[in-house]
């Protein structure tokens, strides 16, 4: 889940960096429904199993967990349905060109609420990092950790 701040949505997949190299970013547009939003808006959606994929010729993103909205009547949406992805045609092409390469996908690194009100996802087209690619990256993320302390340590 999120870390829950008044008024601003955030919800970020950490573990995509982790587990993909990330190649290209593009920021879509989601159609959802009225429940959906408001959930979204209360911080009740997870990203972390989601992957998107082509259903013809739109791209939708899929196992994204929104859970359903608490307030409303038997009208209530399905928390783990496909959604359709907004991106010009030009970008779905590009997109569609480049998923024919063997090991590549695309995966949703953040959710959030634009200052217009909509919901928009940031995605990329990432390839899968090996063993040893996510090794390194532990090593360099505990060196950054380990200097930032010896840094707060000395002032």
């Amino acid at each position: 889940m999120a870390k829950v701040d008044k008024g601003k949505v955030s919800i970020k997949n950490k573990r995509a960096t982790f587990e993909y190299e990330i190649l290209d970013e593009y920021t879509a547009g989601m159609v959802l429904l009225g429940t959906e939003i408001k959930s979204i808006r209360n911080h009740k959606a997870s990203i972390a199993e989601a992957y998107c994929a082509f259903a013809g010729e739109s791209l939708v993103i899929r196992n994204m967990n929104i859970e359903e909205y608490s307030h409303s009547s038997y009208f209530n949406h399905e928390p783990k349905r496909d959604r359709k992805l907004l991106l010009n045609k030009t970008e779905l092409n590009k997109l569609k060109n480049k998923m024919k390469d063997k090991g590549l996908t695309i995966v949703p690194l953040h959710l959030y609420i634009s200052e217009s009100g909509y919901a928009k996802l940031d995605i990329a087209l990432a390839k899968g990092k090996k063993l040893y690619d996510k090794r390194e990256s532990l090593k360099d993320k505990d060196a950054k950790r380990n200097l930032s302390r010896a840094d707060a340590f000395r002032d």
